[in-house]
């Protein structure tokens, strides 16, 4: 069964750190560009970073740039997403995606809350 799965959401007080994780199942992600994409209450999913499957490039919405850190491990099929100095505008659910033309997958979400 081909599937992401995400892990590693919480709540956190701003300032913290959480690290999340999307592992796949039933694919290689070696073969594909993977997003991390998040979506706030009312509002629009939106892009947070991605990495390339060629040369690991990487790409951070300009909000997170120096907070956040996308990384993979080939070896265990899974993707990071690495979020310090969190801030309460980073409350949504948190969105793993993984895409190579022509198949895209996304995972279910996993809720991160950063709240005093």
């Amino acid at each position: 069964q081909v599937q992401l799965v995400e892990s590693g959401g919480g709540l956190v007080q701003p300032g913290g750190s959480l690290r999340l994780s999307c592992a796949a199942s039933g694919f290689a992600l070696d073969n594909y560009v993977i997003g991390w994409f998040r979506q706030a209450p009312g509002k629009e999913r939106e892009g947070v970073s991605c990495i390339s499957e060629i040369d690991g490039t990487t790409w951070y919405k300009r909000s997170v740039k120096g907070r956040f850190t996308i990384s993979r491990d080939n070896a265990k099929n899974t993707v990071y997403l690495q979020m310090n100095s969190l801030k309460p505008e980073d409350t949504a659910v948190y969105y793993c995606y993984a895409f190579r033309s022509p198949r895209d997958y996304w995972g279910q979400g996993t809720q991160v809350t950063v709240s005093s």
